[in-house]
């Protein structure tokens, strides 16, 4: 801390930096992501060949892509950058979520078939690394396939590497700071090194295509949830900083009805909150086709009546969460390992966002849900999603993901030995955590206060260490034994609180979606407080520091820890 503050970052900026990992010598980097420091796509095993093969092909080329933010973003991409080269070389093909699921499938494959009988080049995005059967059947068709991915790879992956004429995913060989990479991402840097070559080679010589192409990776980057280090790091925030001038008309559209407005600047809220959901809605609820239409629509008149279509699917998705969130109440076992929600009649798109949901209130495990045999599961830091869908196998039919999200499919019949197999595991991922002296569901904050150093300078400060997201957490702090003189119900329906304390020194305060503590807040407004929470800046009125709570407990009862 001593070598930050004496670059004159003041003593709360310099203890957020340390626990981020930054000292005097990373700082300079950590605080400017630039392009400039953007890997060159050699970098990323299998780029060069990959890139060789899909430019030995003139056409009759298919990306085969995947129905949700990351997937249509990467498949925008990689389709933007071979029509650019070779116009008309190459179409899209993105599976239906209800009627075939994710990634290569009997049906899937089937279909893209045929619609594209001629295809003689399939490239993967987003999905393909447990689709050994399926590129084998490609192959023995006399179709090459290039596999470009960022999931988990599985036990074959020896024989898939085998059989794809190439493969490129950041899971299975990269360097460390390329290694969390989602799929648009790869779809980037892969599509940098195909407009590279292709002016070697003299094929192309237009303009540079990269801004669009940056701002989609960016968006599914924070969408995706992946960490905000390293490399996704000056992704995201080159793309926040040119989306107003880079970004598909599509996309300025869909933010624009979303926002009403378009911002000076946005932020990771803008694309994890308005922008993201509503591309992720229209593969959940219809098609990702919609969505990916929309990103590659050059007309601002047909992007704003597909962003209007998105926006209505959007709205459809929200019901459908909320009928869910209502059914599954009366399944939740509070205390358990785990969560296993089963809807018969739910529906299979939105119930990753309802395991989201339940784990919001029930923090300490995993939560799987299942709408009509097939599941999404989410889980808290520490746990392994992969690790618990593969140890309840036997019961699975398939399954994928990530660390923290998977989805998955159950054998007729085999139900209640999935919740047997998946609790199980769930437990002994806990108590495997407990030995080694960690917990899942605990708010960690990065500094205490009394509110005095609370001002709008320190918020600006702390701006200017975005963008924050999945491994670099917004700063969260402390407040103790504080008094509230006035809650109130705040925003659409009344589901936000704004809240005054009596204490002057100390910002006014919101709290998002809280309006549930509002009778109880009232009974005890003789009570102190402690407050977990987040110091933004406010636009309303005169510009202002405002205090964004996270969480709200009654002096000695917080039971939160601090980072250090």
């Amino acid at each position: 801390m001593a070598s930050l503050k004496a670059l004159g970052h003041g003593d709360i900026v310099s203890r957020v930096l340390a626990l981020r990992g930054q000292d005097a010598q990373s700082v300079e980097e950590y605080l400017r992501p630039s392009l400039k420091r953007l890997a060159a796509p050699s970098e990323l095993p299998g780029v060069e060949r990959a890139a060789d093969i899909i430019l030995d092909q003139p056409g009759d080329v298919v990306v085969f892509g995947d129905y949700d933010c990351d997937g249509v973003s990467a498949t925008a991409i990689m389709l933007s950058a071979l029509n650019a080269i070779r116009p008309g070389c190459a179409a899209a093909f993105i599976p239906e979520r209800l009627s075939e699921g994710y990634g290569m499938s009997d049906k899937a494959v089937g279909r893209m078939l045929e619609e594209h009988p001629g295809v003689k080049l399939v490239v993967t995005v987003d999905n393909g690394i447990g689709a050994l059967k399926y590129v084998k059947a490609l192959k023995a068709r006399g179709v090459k396939v290039v596999v470009t991915d960022h999931h988990l790879a599985g036990d074959d992956l020896a024989e898939l590497e085998s059989a794809a004429d190439a493969l490129v995913n950041p899971k299975v060989a990269a360097p460390d700071r390329l290694s969390d990479l989602c799929g648009a991402g790869v779809a980037f840097i892969l599509a940098g090194a195909l407009v590279e070559k292709a002016r070697q080679r003299g094929i192309y010589s237009g303009p540079a295509i990269g801004g669009p192409l940056l701002v989609m990776a960016g968006l599914a980057t924070v969408t995706d949830i992946m960490p905000l280090t390293g490399q996704n790091r000056i992704l995201v925030a080159e793309a926040l900083k040119r989306f107003r001038t880079l970004a598909p008309v599509g996309l300025k559209e869909l933010y624009r009805q979303a926002a009403k407005s378009m911002a000076p600047s946005l932020d990771c809220r803008d694309f994890g909150f308005l922008i993201g959901p509503r591309i992720n809605a229209a593969g959940r609820m219809g098609s990702g086709t919609v969505a990916l239409k929309l990103m590659l629509e050059r007309d601002p008149d047909e992007a704003g009546r597909l962003a209007y279509e998105v926006k209505n699917l959007n709205h459809l998705r929200k019901s459908a969460e909320a009928e869910m969130l209502a059914a599954a109440s009366g399944q939740i076992v509070k205390g358990a390992p785990a969560q296993l929600i089963d809807l018969p009649d739910g529906h299979q798109g939105v119930a990753g966002i309802v395991a989201s949901r339940i784990m919001e209130s029930c923090p300490l495990g995993p939560v799987a849900v299942i709408a009509g045999g097939h599941g999404s599961c989410r889980a808290p830091d520490g746990f392994n999603v992969h690790d618990l869908l593969a140890a309840s196998a036997e019961a699975l039919s398939s399954f994928g993901g990530h660390a923290q999200a998977g989805g998955f499919s159950v054998k007729p019949g085999a139900m209640e030995e999935f919740r047997r197999l998946f609790l199980a595991a769930s437990s002994a991922q806990a108590e495997a955590m407990a030995e080694a002296g960690t917990s899942p569901g605990v708010v960690w904050y990065d500094a205490e206060t009394d509110g005095r150093d609370l001002t709008l300078e320190l918020a600006a400060s702390l701006k200017a260490l975005e963008p924050f997201g999945e491994g670099n957490e917004e700063p969260v702090f402390r407040l103790c034994n504080a008094y509230l003189s006035n809650v109130k119900t705040i925003g659409f329906e009344g589901k936000h609180l704004a809240l005054e304390f009596k204490e002057s020194r100390i910002p006014r305060a919101v709290w998002w979606n809280g309006s549930g503590r509002l009778e109880d807040l009232r009974a005890h407004s003789s009570q102190m407080v402690d407050v977990l929470f987040k110091l933004a800046i406010s636009e309303y009125g005169q510009r202002h520091a405002e205090l964004m709570i996270v969480d709200l407990e009654y002096s000695d009862n917080i039971g939160s820890e601090s980072n250090g």
